[in-house]
């Protein structure tokens, strides 16, 4: 079974992750930053992390560039979700090594859609 570890700072956008997830066959964990996120990374690999860039104490940019240059955890996926929206965003985003970027509001169906493509690759 796939492990999704979710790193989101926001009660609302936390429970509407999970919401999304409740139906999936996913073992879900969450972590409220990216200091929490890394501390959990290094305990018990997720499959994937799905994070937001604004975060308290460290951002998701910083997040995803710890995951990816790390060699324990350079294969793990990286979903960003952000309301940060702009063309720049994305780029900056995947060039810190994500695997993806949604924009927030999304879509469940893209949002799962995504996830399954990146567990299936």
């Amino acid at each position: 079974m796939s492990t999704i570890l979710v790193v989101e700072d926001s009660p609302t956008q936390r429970q509407f992750i999970l919401d999304v997830l409740k139906g999936s066959s996913l073992t879900v964990t969450v972590a409220n930053d990216g200091i929490e996120a890394l501390e959990q990374i290094q305990l018990s690999c997720p499959d994937i992390v799905v994070l937001d860039v604004v975060m308290p104490r460290m951002n998701g940019y910083e997040l995803c560039r710890k995951i990816k240059t790390d060699p324990k955890t350079q294969n793990v996926r990286v979903v960003m979700c952000s309301s940060k929206g702009e063309e720049f965003d994305r780029h900056w985003g995947m060039k810190q090594g994500a695997d993806a970027y949604i924009v927030k509001p999304f879509q469940p169906t893209e949002f799962m859609g995504t996830l399954k493509q990146l567990l299936q690759g």
